[in-house]
């Protein structure tokens, strides 16, 4: 029984030794102080701010095509007896170059069967006319009578139409002689070859398709809201001339290589598009199938697809930032000198891929920010990263 109270008491006491313990640390151990954690700042990157001047630039994009493009039509019935060496899809030809020849005999023998009928018609004129001389001496002698000389003198203008007459049909015969050659209206190229020699053809019938290769053209659609950065060269009823032809540069790839080309903006078309709210500039390139400085470059040949880098208006001041920078449609957030971010309302000029142009808000030398803030709030303190001057390759993709 000793043993069992022995065994009892000795954990008991235990126990009320470690409470007595943790009772008296608890009471001697000094206070601890709690506060909030500090906030933490936003970290921000930003560039300097750099107004310079600048040329602005629209883009656009079109295809190549034919200033004049036309069917070469036979004007006269017959057999094709000859084609030129050029007149091949894809083959130049040269203005007044003779494409097709028809056979011209047939032509040849009314020509001269026409000029006997107005040799003919002439002889009677001067016949008729002859007799009506001597008609017209008898009445003056009383001699003769009226009847006689009236006929006379409508004889006269019988024959006068007879021989106006047989003067058109040798106009016509000589016309239509003339007409089997056909030559080429301009310097072009062709573009599709539909006869051949030994081929007979009727008259109307489309021998080939040309298009004149002097200079070519790319229509380019333009948002409304970039006609404002350029001066584009409007048409007015007075026949006036645009005053401004835009310098415009064409680049596309070809052969997996980039080439360019330089143009003119020469018109507008004379509608906007209902649809889209574009207008159509026509730009224009001299020689588009020289070489060149370039002798690898290709021809600027028809169908091609370009774009198109149209020079504007030339502005004295411009802000060139990240797009990243713009907030919304038109504002920026400053970091003022105390480290506070401040929101501003900016012109925006014009919106770029990677870049966005400012025209006025943004002072010189001011810190705009280009991170992400989930919260943009006026005043609230940042921490800047980085505070960089706007690249020198921005102000370059405006000039």
């Amino acid at each position: 029984m000793k043993g069992f109270t022995s065994k009892v008491w000795l954990p008991l006491s235990v126990l009320a030794v470690g409470s007595l313990l943790g009772v008296g640390l608890i009471t001697v151990s000094p206070s601890v102080e709690t506060a909030a954690p500090a906030p933490r700042r936003p970290l921000v990157e930003t560039v300097e701010a750099s107004p310079e001047p600048a040329t602005l630039f629209i883009g656009a994009q079109g295809t190549v095509v034919p200033r004049t493009e036309s069917d070469l039509v036979a004007e006269v019935s017959g057999r094709i007896t000859s084609v030129s060496p050029g007149l091949a899809s894809g083959g130049f030809i040269e203005a007044g170059e003779v494409l097709v020849t028809i056979d011209p005999r047939d032509y040849e023998v009314a020509m001269r069967r026409a000029e006997a009928a107005l040799n003919r018609a002439d002889s009677e004129l001067d016949l008729a006319r002859s007799s009506l001389q001597r008609r017209e001496q008898l009445a003056e002698r009383g001699v003769g009578s009226n009847a006689a000389l009236d006929d006379a003198r409508n004889t006269v203008r019988v024959a006068q139409a007879a021989q106006a007459d047989a003067t058109a049909g040798l106009e016509q015969a000589r016309r239509d002689f003339g007409r089997t050659e056909i030559l080429a209206p301009f310097a072009g190229r062709v573009r599709e070859k539909r006869v051949d020699v030994g081929q007979f053809v009727s008259r109307g019938a489309s021998l080939a398709r040309v298009y004149a290769v002097d200079y070519a053209e790319v229509r380019l659609p333009i948002p409304d809201s970039d006609a404002a950065f350029v001066d584009l060269p409007i048409a007015y009823r007075d026949g006036s001339d645009p005053a401004s032809q835009p310098l415009v540069r064409l680049s596309t790839r070809f052969a997996g290589q980039e080439y360019q080309w330089e143009g003119r903006i020469v018109r507008t078309e004379g509608e906007i598009d209902a649809r889209t709210r574009m207008i159509h500039a026509v730009a224009r390139v001299e020689n588009p199938y020289a070489r060149g400085d370039d002798p690898n470059r290709p021809p600027l040949a028809v169908g091609m697809f370009v774009d198109a880098r149209i020079e504007g208006r030339r502005v004295e001041s411009v802000v060139s930032l990240p797009r990243a920078a713009l907030r919304g449609a038109s504002q920026v957030a400053i970091v003022d000198p105390e480290g506070r971010l401040r929101l501003r309302e900016v012109e925006v000029l014009q919106q770029q891929p990677e870049h966005v142009l400012i025209g006025s808000g943004v002072a010189p030398g001011e810190s705009v920010v280009t991170s992400p803030l989930p919260v943009s709030v006026e005043g609230m303190l940042v921490d800047v990263a980085e505070k960089t001057l706007a690249s020198r390759a921005i102000a370059d993709a405006i000039r």
